[in-house]
This record gives structure tokens, sequence and C-alpha cells, in this order.
């Protein structure tokens, strides 16, 4: 495994060379985080559809376990069990519409992935950059485990385990365990780990995890592997998604209604129940579950002991277990969301779990209707220091101090942006689909095919995979 060695330490100095104001070293954290033996085990796929462009391109990299949906270059790179999912990509002729500006599209828009370690991460939307609006790059980067790029170009940086960088573009930076960040972009800065900030304009929201809170839910220590509950809870499970992949055909006995879509690479266990227009996506783990009609699940998320009346979101990463959600709740990216086995939790309809919210009850928990619930809760009290109701934020104009939340700007500008993202996404994912109008992902991807491609197994090159270019 010559080459895949050469390789990791290749990016790393490239990470690093980036990195060198902070000085900040990414090979402590990598280098040896995956034994290399696991690269020449599992294959790589990809997905063919009728409605999404084709071009993958690979070349002098390793993208073990990995799965990839449209548009896709990987160069010189490192993927292990990665999500590169290009359905929403810009395509040629698309007007992106930027501040007061309107640009044109001269080409499909594609995920370019270059000089990168990426461990089990999710890669979706599209570019928000409108100097480079075709090409969604990442590049001289290092991602941890579970980690989102959500419409986030990035280079030169280290994003920690369970961070997710959403809508921002990312330059030479450092994006600690558990934060979240989205703005509009950041350049040589250090995010604190447990750090949620989202600031626009308008608005500017932000909140920090207490660090030994957040220590028994993730953390990370230099040339050690990530731990805590939130490992703990996917290691358990890791197996069911291994027979997942090992069987080559996957029929499912659960019944999926017309235009709904449950992925062959979804693990499903016990009585589930899939409404209409519901979307299952891949890594997507559904364990004695309710989805009600338009709801989702999206890539690495977790249901189980639960019921999601309709319209809901889980977004990537969102964990919810014995829990009631209301009509139209979205669950923000990576959140845990723990009732009680003999108390489930219940979150009243139009509710918003802001991304990287931690909510394990002590106690039995209602939360009303038209909340925004962020931090940390195990109990009433910490509900009151870190939820709001959605109708008094609407209505503030400049600053707000809850607990250790921190608001300042337009309250309505920020309902507005979420409501308007909630409804986007629903179209999307074709929740509104009437059998003619409105289809989204889960009536695309309801007929898709899947392609595997395997690593060199064994010599100098084993781990690697050949240079692969698939067209039309």
């Amino acid at each position: 495994m010559e080459y895949l060695e050469k390789l990791i330490d290749r990016i790393i100095d490239r990470v690093n060379v980036n990195l060198r104001k902070p000085a900040f070293d990414a090979g402590i954290y990598i280098r040896h985080i995956i034994p290399l033996e696991q690269f020449s085990r599992f294959y790589a796929f990809y997905a063919l559809t009728l409605h999404h462009p084709l071009h993958f391109h690979f070349t002098h990299s390793s993208v073990a376990g990995s799965y990839f949906l449209g548009k896709c270059i990987v160069d010189h790179s490192v993927l292990y069990k990665n999500d590169v999912r290009g359905d929403e990509l810009k395509a040629r002729g698309d007007i992106f519409k930027f501040e007061n500006l309107e640009i044109p599209l001269h080409d499909d828009e594609v995920i370019q992935i270059r000089d990168s370690f990426l461990i089990m991460n999710l890669i979706h939307n599209h570019s928000h950059d409108p100097e480079r609006p075709e090409e969604f790059f990442i590049q001289n980067t290092a991602s941890m485990h579970h980690a989102n790029i959500h419409g986030s170009p990035v280079e030169g940086s280290f994003l920690g385990p369970f961070s997710t960088i959403d809508f921002t573009m990312v330059h030479d930076c450092v994006i600690g365990t558990y934060a979240y960040v989205q703005t509009d972009e950041i350049s040589h800065r250090f995010i604190e780990a447990g750090q949620v900030w989202l600031n626009s304009n308008l608005f500017d929201f932000s909140y920090r995890f207490p660090e030994e809170t957040l220590k028994r839910y993730i953390h990370l220590e230099p040339g050690g592997k990530p731990t805590g509950i939130f490992m703990d809870f996917a290691e358990r499970r890791k197996d069911d998604f291994q027979r997942v992949f090992e069987m080559v055909q996957s029929g499912s006995a659960v019944p999926v209604p017309q235009g709904a879509s449950l992925s062959r690479y979804a693990v499903v266990k016990g009585k589930i129940e899939i409404g209409e227009n519901v979307l299952v996506a891949q890594r997507a783990y559904l364990e004695n579950a309710c989805l009600g009609k338009g709801s989702n699940a999206q890539e690495n998320s977790y249901i189980l002991n639960s019921r999601l009346e309709g319209h809901n979101i889980g977004a990537h990463g969102a964990k919810v277990i014995d829990a009631r959600l209301g009509e139209k709740v979205f669950v923000g990216f990576n959140s845990f969301l723990r009732g009680m086995r003999e108390s489930k939790l219940g979150i009243g309809a139009g509710s918003i779990v802001m991304p990287h919210t931690i909510i394990h009850l002590e106690e039995p928990l209602e939360i009303p209707e038209r909340q925004l619930i962020w931090g940390f809760i195990g109990n009433r009290r910490d509900l009151e220091q870190n939820s709001l109701s959605l109708d008094r934020l609407a209505s503030l104009t400049g600053k707000l101090e809850i607990g250790s939340m921190r608001f300042e700007g337009s309250g309505s500008a920020f309902v507005e942006a979420f409501t308007t993202r909630i409804e986007h996404i629903l179209e999307a994912n074709g929740a509104y689909f009437d059998g003619v109008k409105n289809r989204g992902h889960a009536q695309q991807v309801r007929n898709i095919s899947f392609n595997t491609i395997q690593p060199y197994p064994e010599g100098a090159l084993k781990g690697l995979y050949p240079t692969i270019d698939i067209r039309p």
C-alpha cells in the first residue's frame, strides 16, 4: 500500500501549507485514523438515473465505500464511506442569482474534489461561490467523521467530527468538533468546538455548547479517534449497514407508496410505515418508525421508535429516537433528539430544531407548537433557556440574550429565511408531488441503478482505484 501512504502524506502536506496560520497539523488527526487495510475492503458505487447528468472521473484516488450521484471528479484524494450527492447541482443555462446579479451558467456544475481526505462526509446541494458557479470544489481539505459539506466550497481547511459548513465559502479555516457555520464566507478562522453560528446582513445567531457537556457526546483529542455518545450510537449500528452493503440485490418487505422512495442502501428494521412522497436516502436508518406523508430521512439520519406526522424534515445526520414530531417539524443537521422509552419526547407542529441541537431527556417533555429550539435540553428548566416562540422571535428587532444564546438583528428575517428554506427542501424532495406536478428527489430516484467499482486488491497500489472515466 505504498502509493496510498504517499498519497495521504501528500494530502496532509497540502492541508498544512494552507493552515500554517494558525499553525495546525492535520496529520496528527488523520494519518492513522483509518487502518490502511480498510481501503481495499469496500467497493465504491455510483448511481444512474434519467434525471441527473452523468460524468464520473477518478484519478490517483481511493474512494472506498463512497457513493456518487451526478457529475463528480475526484483527483489525488482519499474518500472513505462518503456520500457525494450531486442531485441539486446547477445545470447549463441556469441563472445563478447573487445579490443583485444574475449569472448564466456556461456548463453543468461539477463537484470537484482534489488533494483532500474525507471520512464519512455528506456532500450535497451546490456551490454558492459567484466567482466559480460551475464548480463545487473541495480541495486541500481534511474532514473527519460525519461532517457535512452542504453548498459550501472549501479549500485548505480542517473539519472536525460532526461539524457542518452550510452555504458558506470556507478558506484556510479550522472548523471545530460539532461546530456549525452558515455565513457567506470565512477565511483564516478557527471556529471553536460546539459553536453554532448563523450570520447574514440581516441577523446574527450564535450559541456555544458548554465544553463538559459537549465532551459527553463528541470529543476529539490530537492523535486519537472521536469518542462520545454520538460515535457509540453509530458504532453499535454499523453492522446493520454492513449487511445492507454486502447484498447484491435488496428487496424490501416494507410497502412503499407510489411517489415515495426507500433506498436499497438504507437500513430498515422492525415495524415501518412509509407515507406518500416520503424520501429515505441511502445510509439512513429506520427502526420501528412511522414517516408521514412528505417526510424525509436524509443521509446518516436515524429514526428509531418514533412517529413523524407528515412533511417532517430530518436533515443530514439528524437522529430522532423515542419521539413524536408534529406536522412540518424541521430537525437540523446532526441534531440528536432522544426521548424516553416510557415517555416519548413530543415536539409541536411547525417547530424548528436548530442544526446541532441535543435533546437527551431525563424527564418527560412536551414542546409546544412553533418553537425555535437550540443547544442542550435535558429537562423543562433547560427548555426555558434553549427555546423561543417563533412568533415572539418574528416580532423582535435588535438584541436578545437567552442563556448562552445571542441574537441580533431582524427576527422576522430569520424566521422567514428558515420558513423559505423548509419549503424549498420539501419541494425539492417531492413532498408536494400530486402524481403529475411537483416531482422531486423522491420520485426521481424511484428508478435508479447502481454500479460498483473496485480498488486494486494487492501490491503497491492496493487500496487505490485505477483511473476511471465514465460518461454517457
